[in-house]
């Protein structure tokens, strides 16, 4: 069978996530994913998984044509693992790699009217509103009291944050192989630079100049 194969990445929640994806036109099929749930331990587990994931699938590396990495929103650590990672991986293969909003990989397996939340820490939270997969507000980061969920009639993301919600819960629950390489909106355009999606500032601060006198 011909088509693309594309490595999927992403380390924007707890779940550090690998896998291989044949892409034939519109068809997506999943041939191999490693998933291991640890926020701690995206450096770790990122390229054990990748590698397991290859092994799975029955590919080497260099028989990849492409790399699909989640950009967040997300916490800068987790983030910074799996784009450095992805860039990587395409500059070594001299494949192009695509960044797409990690929520985005969650909600465009959904169906319907559907919140996605992730947790942002500090007792906040990532969130979009999708309509049939399409996002149609957000990403944004606010205190879950703060979302309004608008007409969601689900919500899909981090079990722990999608409880505080009064609706159904759906999945998936982590950003997943498929829906990474699905969240890619125009294979035929040249991938953009990668751009990580913080929506808030690190909490690390430059410090201020220090004015010596002489």
């Amino acid at each position: 069978m011909t088509g693309l194969l594309v490595l999927a990445l992403d380390t924007a929640t707890p779940a550090v996530t690998a896998g291989v994806v044949r892409r034939v036109g519109e068809r997506l099929e999943v041939l191999a994913r490693q998933v291991t749930v640890d926020s701690r331990a995206h450096a770790e587990r990122l390229t054990p998984n990748v590698l397991a994931a290859l092994a799975d699938a029955g590919i080497g590396m260099t028989d990849l044509d492409a790399v699909v990495v989640g950009c967040g929103p997300g916490p800068f650590t987790g983030l910074r693992v799996g784009m450095a990672t992805a860039a990587a991986y395409g500059h070594a293969l001299g494949i192009p790699v695509r960044g797409v909003c990690s929520l985005d990989a969650i909600g465009v397996q959904t169906s319907g009217d559907t919140l996605v939340v992730t947790d942002a820490r500090r007792r906040e939270i990532y969130w979009a509103r999708y309509r049939d997969g399409v996002r149609v507000d957000g990403p944004a980061v606010n205190a879950p009291a703060d979302v309004d969920p608008g007409t969601a009639q689900a919500v899909a993301g981090s079990p722990e944050h999608a409880a505080l919600f009064d609706l159904p819960r759906c999945e998936p629950v982590y950003p997943t192989p498929g829906g990474l390489v699905r969240a890619v909106a125009d294979w035929s355009e040249p991938p953009a630079p990668l751009l990580p999606l913080y929506l808030r500032r690190p909490d690390a601060k430059a410090l201020a100049p220090q004015v010596v006198s002489r």
